[in-house]
């Protein structure tokens, strides 16, 4: 004769079963279906790489016109149906009095850290690249020795490291990278799916900005709670959570929503600028 669960026992655990679900619905299910929808419908994408635009989308100031060092570090739409849910990311550096500019990212295939493959401030599968990060002067020059370092010790560069879900990816490599920019106070986007991915029998870190913490099971399932991080609940590599400093919050699928006027810059840098600026990116 098998044991009855007693009621006190049983609802309790109904109604937390039916929170989670619900939870589950409203921060997850909703936000991406609803930005699918209008990603559809917005339409205009490429339909291969070959007919995509990756040209230049015209945010950096030839290189030569500014004399000062730079770096940028940008976000794009993925392609085609794949844009729903991410971005991807990189970083572009210019020393004090170079010549040209220098970006690095992480592609999914051959090699997957490539140099300069791409125009610096190019389009990606036809979508806009948008500001994550700008830092220029000494700031900037402060920051790229530990860009480089960071791109010479990436330890995901053999051919075949490279997993688009959930890592390691191009925001696998930008989070890397990022964690060297000292002083850096803008994360990146929630949409850049990777970024919280870690490597097998690591469950918890510090975040990148280095004020807070980040418990990820391989990029699947995590928790991020940090100052300028914010709360992160990531499932799946979906994100869903709020900025609590620059108020918005933070949906799969639309990325970052600013809850007031002014809290979400989300747009590309004009150049030339002579201090430092952040703006995050929104979805």
């Amino acid at each position: 004769m098998s044991a009855s669960v007693p009621p006190d026992v049983l609802l309790p655990a109904l109604r937390l079963l039916l929170l989670a679900l619900a939870l589950l619905v409203l921060l997850f299910l909703v936000p991406l279906a609803t930005h699918a929808l209008w990603w559809n419908a917005k339409g205009g994408r490429a339909e291969n790489w070959s007919t995509a635009d990756w040209s230049s989308a015209g945010l950096l100031p030839p290189a030569a016109a500014v004399p000062g060092a730079m770096v940028r570090v940008y976000a794009a739409r993925v392609g085609r149906w794949r844009g729903i849910f991410a971005h991807h990311s990189w970083v572009v550096i210019k020393e004090a009095g170079a010549p040209r500019y220098t970006r690095y990212d992480v592609v999914g295939w051959g090699a997957p850290v490539r140099t300069d493959a791409y125009a610096p401030d190019g389009r990606w599968f036809g979508n806009a690249p948008e500001s994550v990060l700008a830092l220029d002067g000494e700031a900037a020059a402060r920051a790229i020795p530990g860009i480089r370092a960071a791109v010479a010790d990436y330890p995901y560069r053999s051919q075949g490291s490279y997993r688009a879900w959930p890592g390691p990816n191009s925001n696998t490599f930008a989070a890397h990278v990022v964690a060297r920019i000292p002083d850096n106070d803008v994360p990146l986007p929630p949409t850049a799916l990777g970024k919280d991915w870690t490597p097998p029998g690591r469950f918890a870190e510090l975040t990148p900005s280095g004020t807070g913490l980040r418990l990820s099971w391989r990029g699947y399932v995590g928790l991020t709670l940090g100052w300028v991080d914010g709360l992160e609940l990531n499932l799946l590599g979906a994100v869903a959570g709020l900025d609590w400093r620059r108020p918005a919050l933070k949906l799969p699928g639309w990325g970052r929503i600013a809850l007031l006027p002014g809290a979400d810059a989300g747009k590309a840098v004009p150049p030339p600028e002579p201090r430092s600026a952040t703006r995050p990116v929104s979805g």
